[in-house]
This record gives structure tokens, C-alpha cells and sequence, in this order.
């Protein structure tokens, strides 16, 4: 035992400010370090202390930036991947249920596993040059189902990236469609189970209430039997709420508790149009909501009642949807739609900073064994360093301020996984870019190729 902890490398990272998020110790360090080891933190300090303390210690220099925890994506789509910079001919959505059939799952009804495969590629460089380092998927490639989440999985352990991944049932494609997308949940939950890997793990994906009937949410249950917690678009459109009441009498929160869905492991997306009864029910159960800002705003959904859940003590997270997968975008627009919703220039911080940069933490503590978002002894050693030189004040007490105000995920020069550097001063590690990005441009093209019917 002693052999293989010798064998691992001993690592310095110094030279920044260095910002801490733990509550039990100090904050801030101006002339900051994190010492670590394998997966894990094994100290953090003072840069000159831990470097007379560490003399052999091989050093990241972070050339004078900010020194913080890595990023964790709530609720993402690897599916979206490949629809930057797409238009697709004769596209033009009035509702969000066009948005979704015109866009959304048209590519998905076109992603093959060789697509899926490098959706995945491309997310996971976005997240790594954006100080990503977790994220919380939720696929779909209709047009080819089985093994789509394990080909996300090989390309989860290429780059390093911490993933909670899950396949989006659906009955919009019908009978046969469904009970492969159920069976891919299933198996990938068998995995994860039997693997026990800390950098992967399953939930129970379903699109929203609307796709989904009571035959196929009995069938879900059924094949989960109890093992996870699901992943659930719910109320991020009207037409969610208006077809659970016109076609089950109930609503869709409601509908969720009586086939047994909701729980302290559930992950509800959106929420846009939950009432008080609901946000009752989300809250006595323990059950979990993610935001996602950028991409309601975009599809003129609505705005999360953000205020009202997190008065209610409801575990509330921040994510991106298929928009974005920088979360300092993602904080700056969750800050100005709250503020913009309640008519108040004074409301929001509180709740979509600790969405952010505690919630999250708090929603991957139920599905990884590691502590993340935060830099402490002992915690998983994902660490990132923003090019920030800040020419104002800058500590713990007014962090935040200068991420929402002066940081963009852009600015993320060095990216480390669970003890891994992914990325050294803009440079991925261990990739090829250039091969990959060339890999996926051409698996874009064929996608684009056949939504458009021509050649890119």
C-alpha cells in the first residue's frame, strides 16, 4: 500500500490568489497554493509555507490568476452539441413545442452512436476549456438508442471529465423507441452499479410529462426498482401544465409523486411554471430543481421562480441546458432575469450564487463519492485557474462580484479533474485538438447534412 502511494506524483499549484468556497477555514489566500496528490486535495495555504513544506513537489505555475473550484453543470444536453451555428431550412418555432420538434429532436432523431460519440467529444472540450469538470447529462439520439450512454462514457473517461449521465425516455417516437430508451437507462444503471467507478454514475432520464404517459412512467419505475433517482424536464412550457391537467386531472409535479418519482435524489429541470401546491410537494420530498437561465429565456419559456423555491429551502441548482456550458455566463443571466422578473435591482445574489457554487456542490454529493467545490484537504482535487488580474479589492468577500462581473468562462487558463491536468495554460493535455475538433466538424457535417439535405 505505502509502494503505490509513493508511485503516485506530488503536486504544487502556486503562484495565485487563491479562493477556497470552505466555510470552515479561511477563504482567502492572496499568495495562495493547493497541494495534491492522485484524486485528492492534501492541503491547501499559504504558497510560501506549503512550498518549504512540499520541497519536492512538481510545480503548476498559475501565473498570477485566481486559484479556485473547478465548475459543476447540473443539467446539460451532450446531444446539443453539434447545433452551434446550425439553421435548419424551413425552422421558424412561434411556441416552445416547435422549438423542441423542429430543432431539439430533429437532431436527435439523426444522432447515431458515431454522433453521439462526438457530441460528447465536443461538450467535453467546452467543459474543460471552461473550468467544467462535472456535469449532469441528459441524452437523446432517438435515431440509434442502445449503447449511446456508454459510447458517452468512453469519451467521459478520455477527457477526464466527473459524469452523471442518464437517456431521455420519451413516447414521441413510439412503443419501440421507448422501451429501448427505458433499457438503456436500465443497463447503464447495472453498469455504474457494478463498475463502481467514482467518475461515472446513473440516474433515470425522462424527457417531461408531456411525452411521457402513465403506462411508460410505471414502466420506468419499474425498471429502476428504486436503484436511482430520475432526471425530468418539468413545467419548462405551459403546454407541460396544460397537458397534465386535460389529459391525468392532476398537475405535473403531482403526477410525478403519484407514480413515485420524486425523492432526495431527483433531479427536476426547469420548473418555470410550478404553483405554491407544488413547490409544497417538491420541498417535502426532498426533490431537487435545477435552473437553467440562458435557455428558458431563449425559448421564451418563462423565468424559474427562483425567490420562492429557495425560500422554501428547496435543493436548487444551476445548469445550461443545449445553450451554453459556461456557468459564469449562465450565473450573469440567472442574476439579471431574477432581478428582472421581480421588478427589484437587490434580489437574486444570495440565490443564484449558492446555486452555483454550493448547491451544485451539494446535488454531486449525492451521486459521487468525492467532495467537490471546494478546495480542502481531502477534497477531490478538481482545481481550475481563471486569467484574472482583478484591479479593484478582491478577497472572499467580494469573490462573487468579480466572477459575475469580471470573469467568463473563457478566462479558465488551467483545468484539473480529480488530480488529473486536463488543460496547462490554455493547452489540453494528453488530446489532440486538432484531430478531435476534425473528427467532430466531419461527424457535424454528415448531421447537418441530413437535416438540411446537402453537402457542408
Amino acid at each position: 500500500m505505502e509502494r503505490k502511494k509513493e508511485e503516485l506524483q506530488l503536486y504544487i499549484l502556486t503562484n495565485g490568489k487563491l479562493i477556497t468556497r470552505d466555510p470552515a477555514a479561511k477563504g482567502y489566500y492572496e499568495h495562495g497554493a493547493v497541494v495534491f496528490e492522485g484524486t485528492k486535495i492534501v492541503e491547501v495555504g499559504d504558497a510560501a509555507a506549503l512550498a518549504a513544506k512540499y520541497p519536492q513537489a512538481e510545480k503548476i505555475d498559475a501565473r498570477g490568476g485566481v486559484i479556485m473550484p473547478a465548475f459543476i453543470n447540473a443539467h446539460t444536453h451532450i446531444y446539443s452539441a453539434l447545433a452551434r451555428g446550425l439553421s435548419i431550412a424551413g425552422n421558424n418555432p412561434t411556441n416552445f413545442f416547435e422549438v423542441l420538434d423542429g430543432t431539439w429532436w430533429a437532431i436527435d432523431r439523426r444522432l447515431t452512436l458515431e454522433g453521439t460519440r462526438a457530441s460528447a467529444d465536443a461538450l467535453y472540450i467546452d467543459c474543460i476549456k471552461q473550468g467544467v469538470t462535472t456535469i449532469f447529462d441528459h441524452h437523446a439520439s432517438y435515431c440509434e438508442i442502445p449503447g449511446s450512454l456508454f459510447q458517452i462514457a468512453e469519451s467521459a473517461k478520455k477527457f477526464g471529465i466527473r459524469s452523471c449521465l442518464c437517456y431521455e425516455v420519451s413516447d414521441r417516437d413510439g412503443e419501440e423507441k421507448c422501451l429501448e430508451a427505458i433499457q438503456e437507462n436500465a443497463d447503464w444503471i447495472t453498469y455504474c452499479k457494478e463498475h463502481n467507478d467514482p467518475m461515472l454514475a446513473a440516474m433515470f432520464g425522462g424527457h417531461a410529462l408531456f411525452t411521457i404517459s402513465d403506462k411508460t412512467f410505471d414502466r420506468m419505475v419499474e425498471a429502476n426498482n428504486g436503484r436511482t433517482g430520475y432526471h425530468i424536464h418539468v413545467s419548462e412550457g405551459m403546454n407541460d401544465v396544460y397537458d397534465s391537467l386535460q389529459n391525468y386531472g392532476r398537475r405535473p409535479v403531482q403526477r410525478l409523486q403519484d407514480h413515485g418519482i420524486l425523492g432526495d435524489k431527483t433531479i427536476l429541470g426547469h420548473c418555470i411554471h410550478v404553483n405554491t401546491a407544488e413547490m409544497e410537494i417538491i420541498q417535502q420530498t426532498d426533490t431537487m430543481v435545477v435552473n437553467n437561465p440562458e435557455s428558458n429565456m431563449s425559448n421564451a419559456v418563462g423565468i424559474c421562480p427562483v425567490l420562492q423555491l429557495y425560500k422554501r429551502g428547496i435543493l436548487l441548482g444551476m445548469g445550461t441546458d443545449a445553450y451554453t456550458n459556461d456557468m459564469l455566463e449562465s450565473i450573469k443571466v440567472a442574476l439579471c432575469s431574477q432581478r428582472s422578473q421581480n421588478c427589484l435591482p437587490n434580489v437574486g445574489w444570495c440565490e443564484v450564487t449558492d446555486m452555483l457554487f454550493k448547491n451544485n456542490a451539494r446535488i454531486g454529493a449525492k451521486y459521487f463519492p468525492d467532495e467537490l467545490g471546494v478546495l480542502k484537504a481531502g477534497a477531490a482535487a478538481d482545481i481550475i485557474v481563471m486569467d484574472y488580474k482583478p484591479f479593484t479589492p478582491f478577497s472572499d468577500e467580494n469573490i462573487d462580484g468579480h466572477m459575475i462581473f469580471g470573469m467568463t468562462g473563457r478566462q479558465c487558463q488551467t483545468t484539473i479533474a480529480a488530480g488529473k491536468i486536463l488543460m496547462k495554460d490554455r493547452e489540453l493535455v494528453g488530446i489532440d485538438e486538432e484531430a478531435e475538433n476534425a473528427h467532430i466538424l466531419e461527424a457535424a457535417k454528415k448531421l447537418w447534412g441530413s437535416l438540411n439535405h446537402r453537402e457542408y
